[in-house]
């Protein structure tokens, strides 16, 4: 019996991983990143930083932001005396590797589940800065706003549009071909750079239903595949393993 074969959106520097762990549950990996993260040093960047001794709290949304700190200020990093809130197991053990300790890291790995988090405990009046980057969604620091909080934000790294269109326009090609059993897609981004490429979208999108598994890592991505009428499944614990883990039970099945 032939390999599942499954394709990865995740972009490149953040998809070894998930390739792993493909592998390792007997499958075969495709990679073709729909998205690409770039560190930047931005002005906004450098005024958080120069303003660091003002903040109560600051959250990491994602691994990159971190990355992004340690090419550009890793003193900063080193010297925080701030309280530090993540999202996802992944963010949080990078956090701890360079040093830091989490406060805070809600059981929902999503904005929402964070949000949910700082009003258990009554978070309000306190100064939060958030790297992340521009094309975010608002609802983090909206909602933080409404609890009472002043939100610094900053741009730490752009969300791209990806490089090597030709990977992702091989893997269209795959999938009419019938030569991928499951998709996964870990962002909105990743979906909606997907069909930016994709010439016959309602095609592609029945094909996604009909003829592979869709799997992606949480709801908030679910959101974007419902504008696609897509099918798709989704894990109770949005990472990654989790969410590869989910893939292959429904494959064996």
């Amino acid at each position: 019996m032939s390999k599942p074969v499954v394709a990865i959106t995740r972009p490149k520097d953040r998809a070894k991983k998930a390739c792993e762990i493909v592998r390792e549950l007997g499958g075969e990996p495709i990679l073709a990143p729909t998205l690409d993260l770039k560190p930047v040093n931005t002005q906004s960047l450098k005024d958080l930083v120069a303003k660091k001794d003002e903040l109560d709290w600051i959250i990491f949304t994602s691994p990159t932001t971190i990355v992004s700190l340690k090419q550009f200020h890793p003193d900063f990093l080193k010297s925080l005396n701030c309280k530090l809130a993540v999202i996802g197991n992944k963010t949080g053990k990078l956090a701890e590797k360079e040093g830091m300790t989490v406060d805070l890291m809600p059981e929902e790995f999503t904005a929402e589940g964070l949000i949910e988090e700082f009003k258990k405990q009554g978070i309000t009046g306190k100064t939060i800065g958030i790297p992340r980057t521009a094309s975010a969604r608002p609802v983090l620091p909206e909602e933080l706003e409404k609890l009472g909080n002043k939100v610094i934000l900053a741009e730490a790294y752009k969300s791209l549009f990806p490089m090597d269109e030709n990977a992702v326009k091989e893997l269209i090609e795959k999938i009419e071909n019938r030569k991928i059993d499951a998709i996964t897609f870990t962002s909105p981004l990743t979906v909606e750079n997907f069909f930016e490429i994709v010439d016959d979208k309602q095609k592609i999108a029945g094909l996604l239903s009909d003829n592979l598994l869709t799997v992606c890592i949480g709801p908030i991505t679910a959101k974007v595949l419902d504008k696609y009428d897509i099918t798709y499944i989704y894990p109770d614990t949005y990472t990654v393993p989790d969410m590869m883990e989910l893939l292959f039970e429904e494959l064996d099945r």
